[in-house]
């Protein structure tokens, strides 16, 4: 029998959601976006069936340089419903097309059935099951980047970190951090490619519970693959400054996936925390998000008051190559029972700045 869904959470990592869902979002004041505004489904029976992928979530996106669009999903099914067989994660599910008005999945890495996009065993471990979590994808010019959680849910033993030649069709591995370096705080991992030639890397511990912060890392963009060369940001000595150890960037807690961009000069961040969708905008990647707007993009609401921005168990939020700050467009997923887990595509009309 394949698990279930449930099963490759495993009880620590269902007390983990649960808990992460129960969050108090009022502590933390946010003013609502101009306006939500769902595009469509982009994964689900009719939509990635066709490549054996029924079900699947978080679809992160990343521009190939052959000028398709790579959606990478988390745990994905085949058969009725969520759990069902031929368990894969991460996979690779494209678009053709990378014009935001007419993204539409048709065609997968591994032809008429994805594959798994790096060797994963989903063994059993503590009553759960092994996997292996894309956190982040992006392009430095003519190579992609992945970075992947793996362990049971939720209980991170590694992440590690790998690259394509081919738009994403085969992946190499780069190298690996341990679960517990920087106190967990480094298991999540999002980067954002600047201009100025680096990576600015936001991460944190993955549990969506409510003990970690976020830190701020740099690393050039020919370095991302070298553990070595990521530069830490931190308080010391009366300072803050590259180099001096890794401090928290922010008291704020309960962090879910998080997505850190460079978009038309600015930095934007868009993340989940507790049962909703946020997005914070600084000038640099070192400015105090955490006095910026706090911009609530997606609320979750019951599944008979969907419309605008009330998605039923949301999170992801991924953004979407292309996206400006005027149209910021978002992959969103959600999961409330075996046949609604799903990723789609939302336009947020206006951030403030």
């Amino acid at each position: 029998m394949k698990p279930t869904r449930r099963a490759v959470l495993g009880a620590a990592g269902t007390a983990a959601l649960i808990g992460a869902l129960s969050v108090n979002a009022s502590r933390h004041p946010a003013s609502a976006a101009t306006g939500a505004t769902k595009i469509k489904d982009l994964s689900g029976p009719a939509q990635t069936g066709p490549f054996a992928t029924p079900w699947s979530d978080l679809g992160i996106p990343a521009s190939c340089p052959d000028g398709s669009m790579l959606f990478v999903g988390g745990d994905s099914f085949d058969g009725a419903g969520v759990g069902g067989p031929n368990w894969r994660s991460p996979v690779g599910l494209r678009s053709s097309s990378s014009d935001l008005g007419s993204l539409t999945i048709d065609s997968a890495v591994g032809g008429s059935s994805a594959v798994g996009l790096v060797p994963e065993g989903h063994a059993p471990v503590g009553g759960g099951f092994t996997t292996a979590i894309p956190s982040d994808v992006f392009t430095i010019g003519n190579t992609m980047y992945m970075h992947l959680m793996r362990g049971v849910i939720y209980q991170t033993d590694h992440s590690d970190f790998w690259k394509s030649d081919d738009n994403g069709n085969t992946w190499t591995y780069l190298c690996q951090w341990p679960g517990n370096l920087l106190g967990g705080q480094f298991q999540q991992k999002t980067y954002a490619v600047a201009d100025d030639g680096y990576c600015y890397v936001l991460s944190s511990v993955f549990n969506r519970g409510t003990t970690s912060g976020l830190l701020l890392h740099r690393v050039r963009h020919a370095e991302v693959g070298t553990p070595a060369a990521y530069q830490p940001w931190g308080y010391a000595n009366g300072a803050w400054a590259w180099g001096n150890p890794a401090t928290t960037i922010t008291t704020a807690r309960g962090w879910g996936e998080i997505c850190f961009r460079q978009i038309e000069g600015h930095f934007v961040l868009t993340y989940l925390q507790g049962d909703r969708i946020y997005a914070q905008v600084a000038d640099s990647a070192i400015g105090n998000f955490f006095t910026a707007p706090k911009q609530t993009l997606i609320v979750n609401g019951p599944a008979n008051a969907q419309g605008g921005n009330v998605v039923t168990a949301p999170y992801g939020g991924f953004v979407i190559p292309g996206s400006t700050l005027a149209d910021l467009e978002l992959v969103i997923s959600q999961w409330y029972d075996d046949q609604n887990y799903r990723f789609m595509q939302y336009r947020i009309s206006g951030l403030a700045v």
